[in-house]
């Protein structure tokens, strides 16, 4: 044993670590690897998959140039039948032409196309596409040339006198002012649909009086939005026990069912009917007022908005498929009647897209039923009423020619709210990337496009019917895929919310996994330098 010289050896303060083994140092590595590879391999797929939007393709090109009016060019081909039994073919066929270059060269029509066509021992029909027919009398025509529409037909009966061939240039003067008379509103209504949108980019524009345009706006407001289906709700109200019937089928049957016969190629109707005893006024207006200057009972012009009591009323607004329209006839008490609107002694007016409202002022005595005499000027009222509750243009005065041109303007309205919701999709989707997009929109994107192209081929060819039938069917296609549930309950879902509800969970996880990856790495790097 060797002495202690009394001096202590050098220490570093803490005994030195053993080096590890290559079996341990592999075992390390290769437990951190397999959570990599876990969560790499599967869970970070898993999660895409779960977290993943669906996003279908559109066809935004498509859909913006419907937006933009660039993808059809509207045009309404209108096509006149002229039977002229007393002239010769070829006089006839002269007048035709000129006839259809007098109608064309007018300044009032900008989409509007005349077609011309001689019909020969024609029985006043329509042809296929006809939307008018001119019947010219030559032979028994007084001097003064004469134009009568019928009232219920599409048919114009001119009476003309033609002595010589040169007489047909002045007929064709003639009866082109008739003609475009007819088709004048018409004309106005489509540009004042039209003016504010691209579809009218490149046309001239049609100038229009204020009181014309004033006209066209109070009728497009009050008007219901296009429907394939409404129903009607005929009411009767009354302060009292009487009058406790009415006999509104056979007044129904008489004024309002020869209305609605043509109108059912645009739409469907259901009607229903009740009677309300003991009625009050709402309580929102002062009521009847007695005026003893004019010797009868008044209501204000301000109270007219709320005059139907909507709280204790029943008048449903959701009552078969599609929107109601209701037509309130309200019979006073006795004791005040007559009941008139102050400003101008009317008893009806309409509430603009809910109904109409009629005030039957009966004689002192207060019958138990309301009979179809009793009922005519009421249900006279409803009629018109009626018509422009439903954007039934007011003139010409042929029903039948009316009818056809609300089937034109109904169409065009169609194509431009299908088109603009187009426009509005294309936006959102571009401007929302987070929102999904499922199949089902991509496929009732593709159907309006489609029925687009088939309505406006439609109008373009005459075929008026067809152009609303598709132009119906795209709007409700593509308002379905833009109300879409699934991409609705995802428009108001910002990025932040998601990083809220992924942090919490993936962090206390993902934490240790960086932290010893890095660590391994660093010691790898170290082992490399050393043995370098």
């Amino acid at each position: 044993m060797e002495p202690n010289d009394g001096k202590a050896e050098p220490s570093n303060g803490a005994a030195e670590l053993s080096p590890e083994k290559p079996a341990t140092v592999w075992a390390r590595r290769l437990i951190i690897a397999a959570f990599w590879l876990v969560v790499v391999c599967l869970g970070l797929p898993h999660w895409i998959w779960t977290t993943s939007i669906q996003r279908s393709d559109l066809p935004l090109e498509s859909m913006n140039a419907w937006a933009e009016g660039k993808a059809c060019q509207l045009h309404y081909p209108l096509h006149v039948g002229l039977t002229a039994p007393d002239l010769a073919p070829e006089h006839a066929t002269s007048l035709a032409s000129d006839l259809e270059t007098l109608l064309n060269g007018q300044q009032n029509f900008r989409f509007h196309k005349f077609h011309i066509q001689t019909e020969h021992n024609s029985d006043g029909t329509l042809k296929p596409k006809q939307v008018l027919n001119v019947i010219l009398n030559t032979v028994s025509a007084p001097k003064t040339p004469q134009a009568t529409l019928q009232s219920w037909g599409p048919i114009l009966n001119a009476e003309h006198q033609v002595g010589r061939p040169e007489d047909l240039k002045q007929t064709a003067t003639f009866l082109a002012n008739q003609i475009s008379n007819i088709f004048e509103d018409e004309s106005a209504a489509i540009w004042h649909l039209l003016k504010d949108t691209a579809y009218a980019n490149g046309v001239r524009p049609l100038t229009l009086s204020p009181e014309k345009s004033s006209a066209l706006d109070r009728r497009m407001t009050r008007a219901f939005k296009y429907a394939p289906a409404y129903h009607l709700t005929f009411s009767m109200f009354t302060p009292g026990a009487a009058p406790s019937a009415w006999d509104i089928d056979q007044a129904l049957g008489e004024y309002i069912s020869p209305l609605l016969r043509p109108l059912s190629s645009i739409s469907d109707f259901t009607i229903d009917t009740q009677v309300q005893l003991f009625a009050s006024f709402s309580p929102s207006i002062a009521g009847p007022a007695f005026n003893a200057e004019k010797n009868h009972w008044t209501l204000h012009y301000g109270d007219l908005t709320g005059f139907v009591n909507a709280a204790e009323w029943p008048l449903s607004p959701s009552i078969g498929e599609g929107p109601t329209i209701n037509f309130v006839l309200y019979v006073p008490s006795p004791d005040k009647r007559p009941l008139l609107i102050d400003e101008n002694d009317g008893s009806s007016w309409i509430i603009p897209q809910w109904g109409g409202v009629q005030i039957h002022n009966a004689p002192s005595t207060q019958p138990n039923n309301l009979t179809l005499d009793d009922l005519r000027p009421d249900m006279l009222i409803f009629a018109d009423q009626l018509a422009g509750l439903l954007g039934v243009p007011p003139s010409p005065s042929s029903l039948s020619l009316r009818m056809s041109s609300l089937k034109r303007e109904r169409a065009t309205a169609l194509i431009l709210s299908a088109s603009s919701t187009l426009g509005a999709l294309s936006r959102l989707t571009l401007k929302l990337t987070s929102i999904a997009i499922p199949d089902s929109v991509a496929k009732s994107v593709d159907e309006t496009l489609h029925r687009l192209d088939q309505a406006c081929t439609n109008l373009r060819e005459g075929q008026f019917q067809l152009a609303l039938e598709n132009a119906r069917i795209a709007e409700t296609e593509v308002e379905k895929a833009f109300f879409e549930p699934s991409m609705v309950g995802q428009v108001y879902f910002p990025e932040e919310h998601k990083v809220a509800v992924y942090v919490p969970l993936l962090g206390p996880m993902a934490v240790p996994l960086i932290m010893s990856g890095i660590k391994e790495l660093k010691k790898l790097r170290e082992r490399k330098q050393k043995a370098a």
